[in-house]
Order: C-alpha cells, then sequence, then structure tokens
C-alpha cells in the first residue's frame, strides 16, 4: 500500500507525463481490441459462409436421380464437403414462389418444368471451393455451376491482410508504449537521484527504492488499457444497428459479453506485463 501510495505522488507531481504514458497505452490497446474485434468478426463471417452451401450444381432435363446420387456419393467419399442437399424441381419452384411471392405475374410465368433440380454444396474450408466447382464442372450431367468465386477469394484475402496489418501495428504502438514510459519513469527517477541517494544511505533494499516506479508502469498500462476497452467497445456498440443492417443475417451481433470481459483480463495481463517490463528497464537503466 505504501509503495502505491509513492506512485501516486509521482503522478501527481508531474501529471502531463503521467497523461502522455496514460494516452499512448490507451491507443495502444484501443488498436488491439479493434483487431480483436475485426478478427472474431471476419472468422465468424468465414464460418457463416462455411456452413452455408457455397456451389451450387443444376442439372440437366436427361440426368436420372440414379445420376444425381452418383455424383452425391463421390463429393461426399472427398472428405471436403460437409452438406449436401438436393432441390428438387418441385423443391426448386417452392423456393421461387416464397422469393417472388409479392408478384403474382411472376408467379403464373414459371412452373415446375422449366426449373432444373440442383444440389447445394457446403465445404469444410473456403479453399476446397473450387476442387468441388471443378469436379461438377467435369460431371456430363451438370449444366451450370454456380460458385462466388470473387467474393469468396476476396473474403480470404482481406481477412489475411487485416491480421497482417494489425499485428504491425500493434507491434509498433507496443514498441512505442514502451519507449514512452521508459522515457517518463527514467525522468522521474532522475530527477529523484537525492532523494534516492538519501533513502540508499538510510540502508533502503534496491526493490524498495524500485517497486513505486515499477507499480507506476503497472498503473499506466491498466488505465490506459481500460480506457482503450472502453473506447474500442463503447464504438462496436454505437456501431452495432448499422453494422447488423449491413450485414443482413450474418449472426454476428450482438457480441457476447463473455468475449468483451474476457478480452478486457488478457489486456490487463498483457498491460501489466508491458509496464512492468518497461519501468523495470528504466529503473534498472538509471539505478545501477
Amino acid at each position: 500500500m505504501r509503495h502505491l501510495q509513492t506512485s501516486w505522488k509521482h503522478m501527481r507531481r508531474h501529471p502531463y507525463q503521467a497523461l502522455a504514458a496514460i494516452f499512448i497505452m490507451m491507443l495502444t490497446f484501443l488498436a488491439i481490441s479493434v483487431f480483436s474485434f475485426i478478427v472474431f468478426g471476419s472468422s465468424t463471417i468465414i464460418k457463416y459462409f462455411e456452413s452455408k452451401p457455397q456451389v451450387t450444381a443444376f442439372f440437366k432435363e436427361e440426368a436420372k436421380q440414379a445420376n444425381i446420387d452418383e455424383l452425391r456419393a463421390s463429393l461426399e467419399q472427398t472428405g471436403k464437403v460437409s452438406n449436401v442437399k438436393f432441390v428438387s424441381k418441385k423443391d426448386a419452384l417452392q423456393i421461387y414462389k416464397d422469393q417472388n411471392k409479392n408478384d403474382p405475374l411472376l408467379l403464373d410465368l414459371v412452373t415446375e418444368d422449366i426449373l432444373p433440380a440442383s444440389l447445394e454444396i457446403s465445404t469444410y474450408k473456403l479453399d476446397d471451393l473450387k476442387a468441388v466447382s471443378d469436379t461438377l464442372k467435369s460431371s456430363s450431367y451438370v449444366s451450370e455451376v454456380a460458385y462466388q468465386k470473387d467474393i469468396v477469394s476476396t473474403l480470404v484475402a482481406w481477412t489475411s491482410g487485416i491480421r497482417t496489418v494489425g499485428i504491425v501495428l500493434i507491434a509498433l504502438l507496443a514498441l512505442v508504449s514502451i519507449f514512452v514510459m521508459m522515457t517518463v519513469i527514467g525522468f522521474k527517477v532522475s530527477q529523484r537521484r537525492e532523494e534516492i541517494e538519501i533513502m540508499r544511505l538510510l540502508s533502503a533494499t534496491g526493490w524498495y527504492i524500485r517497486w513505486p516506479f515499477i507499480l507506476e508502469g503497472v498503473i499506466y498500462g491498466t488505465l490506459g488499457t481500460t480506457l482503450g476497452w472502453i473506447l474500442a467497445s463503447g464504438g462496436l456498440m454505437y456501431a452495432s444497428p448499422y453494422l447488423d443492417s449491413f450485414l443482413k443475417g450474418i449472426p454476428l451481433l450482438p457480441v457476447s459479453p463473455l468475449f468483451l470481459f474476457g478480452l478486457l483480463l488478457v489486456e490487463l495481463l498483457i498491460a501489466v506485463v508491458l509496464g512492468v517490463f518497461a519501468s523495470s528497464l528504466a529503473v534498472f537503466r538509471y539505478l545501477k
């Protein structure tokens, strides 16, 4: 408790330096929180698309049920397919009616005979879509294969790019945070050289002198982390209605409170480690 009181006195004597250290830590963990939301969201979106039919094969009129079953069995044997759904002509007509129930004219123009039977296929991994699509195209009973290749490829590429950029940005901000805290705490140590020398003459141990400065770094880290998490979580809640309308059916929101508080605990742990590391470097540098 006494060390905490000493740390608090150090911060009050130089409030602008303390605010600078807290601000840079806040930016660092704001970036970590936003990056975590993006990674969580992109993973959820990819899992959503992986659970939905991603390749649809439309059959020719001469295709028999036995031919369709044979193709279905060959796809399932590859081990890449998570689900295969057969849509008959009758089912296709019902889907068409449901989609155009508000337009009677369109309903009168379409009959069961002109709609093809189809297979809707989902894969375990998005990367397997191309192989499944090629297998379907090679069948003589398939007239057309609907495969949103560009959308899927773009989604995977963007997710990979965002993760790379996020990791680099967080690493840079973490280095800046360490440097700023080392500078702030090192300055405070140098300002108290005479006071520290007196404490040494009074037989104060090295750790007794160092602990208030180390705890100061921990305080900077925890305060900055909490503020960054609050800003990121508040921004997510504010943007949730807009994101929900944009995503349209993808079960991404609302984000679980367990995930948010779990993220906060992990960030606080990282902040404590960063605070101890940066302040320890500064203290051991000036108190050799």
